[in-house]
């Protein structure tokens, strides 16, 4: 490689970082607020080929001054490059990006910001399936971060996939190199952490010495009924999304959307069409709360005349969890509960549904009560899920009565 004082590029200047340097395109805008975007480019994956270095950085030279005259080009229009398809992709009006839930689009987000400094500038139909493994080994920093890559890959192939809706050209070829090299990519080892229902106990009794039985009730809610987190706690929206919310909070313009107490009926059936389901499927879940232990010693707790509106209210300011708040306060319960830090809080569905199946609950009853099922016929009937469910719950119940843990007690 040539010595770096010798690689000389318009914008390009030489970092100091704990890894040693690493080179990084810099605009030379002084408009911090309105000037050229991006205001920075890590090139450190071209540090070994100082040719394609210069390119890159006279290529970002270049798309700067041609902003700086003043072009403005329509952002749906395609140009050939990545960071049109990917700017498409976010403000088309008809786009899957604008069906993502909150939880889904802030990694979206992260990752379309990512994509479009790292390979923005790269024509879609010069791309083979080596970049895609070089740009792999950047974003997975050679192996160490593979759930990362994957993500991103995923990003850009949601951005491919609906540029060959749009009928763009290059994307579905690009599309099948894409398939073809992720055969050749590892992947991520799937999440295999499952807490036990006395750990469950654990992790409710610290949420209560620390002064929050609203978390103590979302602990039982996800195991016992295997809801996701996110249905649980809720999720809060832009105001512009779709749908109609009287849960505001004002100063982030946000609107919120969970399970509500409503959800329970006179007969403590819990009856719940999941947001992932909501939009596709339909599939909803009912669950016997007489048969979940651990929620009905939680209701306990709650009085008649607090059961109105979301289920699980903050202690610390009367709305609904924000997801990242929740989840600092799960580590100080898990921490005090002396549980594995492997252990997320959403791991708590996976946790109630390893336990039905271990218990010997029979695997489509597992799918119904997790809303997994591919049957719509099976899904329009609550009769069903409800029977279902029933089977699920006993099948765990009889399991803890054997091991002597059949009270669910948490304090």
């Amino acid at each position: 490689m040539e010595d770096e004082e010798q690689i000389k590029a318009p914008g390009l200047k030489w970092i100091k970082r704990a890894t040693g340097r690493v080179p990084v395109w810099v605009a030379d805008e002084v408009d911090v607020k309105n000037g050229y975007l991006p205001k920075t480019v890590n090139l450190s994956f071209l540090a070994d080929q100082p040719e394609m270095l210069r390119a890159k950085c006279n290529a970002l030279q270049a798309d700067m001054v041609l902003w700086r005259t003043g072009y403005r080009a329509d952002p749906l229009k395609f140009d050939g490059t990545f960071k049109s398809l990917l700017t498409i992709y976010e403000i088309h009006p008809r786009s899957t990006y604008r069906k993502l839930k909150p939880g889904s689009l802030r990694p979206y987000n992260h990752y379309l910001k990512n994509l479009k400094g790292h390979i923005g500038s790269v024509r879609l139909d010069e791309t083979t399936g080596v970049d895609l493994m070089d740009w792999h080994d950047v974003w997975s920093e050679n192996g160490r971060y593979l759930a990362a890559a994957t993500t991103a890959r995923a990003v850009l192939f949601a951005a491919v996939s609906f540029g060959i809706i749009l009928r763009i050209e290059g994307c579905a070829a690009l599309a099948a190199v894409m398939r073809e090299t992720a055969k050749t990519l590892p992947h991520p080892k799937p999440r295999n952490q499952s807490a036990t229902a006395e750990q469950i106990i654990a992790a409710r009794a610290a949420a209560h010495a620390n002064g929050r039985p609203s978390s103590a009730l979302a602990y039982a809610l996800c195991f016992e009924t295997v809801l996701r987190l996110w249905d649980v706690i809720g999720q809060w929206w832009p105001m512009e999304m779709g749908g109609i919310s009287e849960i505001l909070d004002a100063d982030r313009e946000m609107k919120w959307f969970g399970l509500r107490w409503e959800d329970i009926d006179a007969d403590l059936v819990l009856h719940y069409t999941p947001s992932k389901t909501a939009d596709s499927s339909g599939a909803s879940i009912s669950y016997s709360l007489t048969k979940a232990p651990m929620v009905m010693e939680e209701l306990r707790l709650w009085p008649a005349e607090k059961r109105i509106g979301p289920m699980i209210i903050s202690e610390e300011n009367g709305l609904p969890w924000r997801a990242s708040i929740f989840a600092q306060r799960w580590t100080v319960d898990r921490k005090a509960a002396g549980l594995p830090a492997t252990l997320w809080a959403r791991d708590l569905r996976a946790s109630g549904i390893t336990e039905g199946r271990a218990s010997g609950a029979r695997l489509d009853d597992a799918s119904k009560v997790a809303g997994h099922t591919a049957s719509k016929t099976t899904e329009k009937y609550d009769r069903a899920v409800l029977e279902a469910a029933d089977r699920f719950a006993d099948a765990r119940l009889k399991r803890r009565e054997q091991s002597g843990n059949g009270s669910g007690n948490a304090r």
